[in-house]
């Protein structure tokens, strides 16, 4: 039988990898002038989403346990802008960022989900214990 920390695993793991799937059919329904365009000043293009999540994925997720989720690697304000950026460029950011999340997720042991995660210098832990009862 399994411990509900496994089964959390693996819904976890499966609700990513909807939500990714989920993005990438509406992606897929777009022209490239689509996928860039702003609807006004104030709006990020579809572009400027994926750009910001791949980001946020490959800082968040790499060696999350371990260092702040918030790489001082990481250019957050370029990615809201589009430079040379080509839909293909940030595809590829894209799916690097997700196997980035899923390549440290299935890593996860029971106990990891006990450790506190740490964000922009703030402990982040889990609200309610994993348990049984």
């Amino acid at each position: 039988m399994k411990s509900i920390v496994e089964n959390y695993h693996k819904d976890a793991v499966e609700s990513f990898r909807s939500y990714k799937k989920l993005a990438e059919r509406a992606m897929e329904q777009i022209s490239d002038e689509e996928f860039f365009h702003q609807i006004d000043p104030e709006s990020n293009s579809i572009a400027i989403i994926v750009k910001h999540i791949a980001g946020n994925l490959h800082s968040r997720w790499r060696d999350f346990l371990m260092t702040d989720g918030e790489k001082a690697s990481r250019k957050r304000d370029s990615e809201f802008e589009i430079i040379e950026d080509t839909r293909e460029s940030l595809i590829d950011f894209w799916e690097s960022g997700w196997q980035t999340l899923f390549e440290s997720l299935e890593l996860l042991k029971a106990e990891d989900f006990t450790k506190t995660v740490t964000i922009r210098g703030e402990p982040h832990t889990s609200s309610k214990p994993l348990t049984g009862s």
